[in-house]
């Protein structure tokens, strides 16, 4: 255990930080929530243009959610405060050797990762529902790319995040097969308005709409981050 220990601390320090201070912007608007709203607003576009009643969409709606309280709340509310392991900006050790980003270093605990978990969740929960390998591959990519943030800041171990992404991978699944079970109410004279569909009936027109926001959002924060070193 002291090797993995060990071994996670070296990894961390390995990626962490850099000494760009552009690199540094992107990251912080990247790890920003608020940052991806308008991918959850897509998302909820693509589920309400595709799905033919309100009791339908409510209930996708109602399982991203569940996705998100059982990856994160449970993470937040139960797992870090019993395992109570340090984050890298706090541990006793190597706490000091540790990039930090503007003074942020997070809470005190970070085992396991809740950035990494919730949006695994989403990434796996609507790949299943959708079965698009564009939006399946854009979405792993974003949760990833979250995942990296985490480590630049330096406010969470590898193993934080391998954990997180393992947690948010049953957490979809599980949702999704919850909904897959429950679906049967509401499929019932499903009618597809355009043939250009995948095989669970989302338009591939609407799925590119999502992939257009997230890239968009990229995009985004590389301009912010130039935009902060001149303000």
């Amino acid at each position: 255990m002291d090797t993995l220990i060990d071994l996670d601390r070296w990894l961390l320090l390995t990626v962490n930080g850099s000494s760009s201070l552009y690199l540094d912007g992107v990251v912080k608007t990247l790890t920003t929530a608020a940052t991806w709203i308008p991918l959850y607003i897509a998302l909820f576009y693509m589920v309400m243009k595709n799905n033919n009643s309100v009791q339908k969409i409510l209930f996708i709606v109602g399982c991203a959610g569940l996705c998100y309280l059982l990856a994160g709340a449970v993470d937040d509310g139960i797992v870090k405060p019993l395992v109570g392991r340090w984050r890298p900006t706090h541990d006793p050790v190597i706490g000091w050797q540790v990039d930090v980003v503007n003074g942020y270093r997070g809470g005190r605990y970070g085992f396991f990762s809740a950035h990494a978990s919730n949006t695994f969740s989403i990434a796996v929960f609507f790949s299943l529902l959708v079965r698009s390998r564009l939006l399946t591959v854009s979405l792993v990519l974003w949760s990833l790319v979250n995942c990296w943030t985490r480590l630049y800041l330096g406010v969470h171990f590898p193993g934080d995040i391998l954990v997180g992404l393992l947690w948010g991978g049953l957490v979809g699944s599980a949702v999704y097969y919850f909904y897959l079970r429950m679906e049967r109410r509401f499929s019932k004279g499903m009618k597809f308005i355009s043939s250009q569909y995948t095989v669970t009936g989302y338009q591939l027109s609407d799925i590119d709409v999502v992939v257009s926001v997230l890239v968009f959002l990229l995009i985004y924060a590389l301009l912010r981050a130039c935009f902060m070193l001149y303000v």
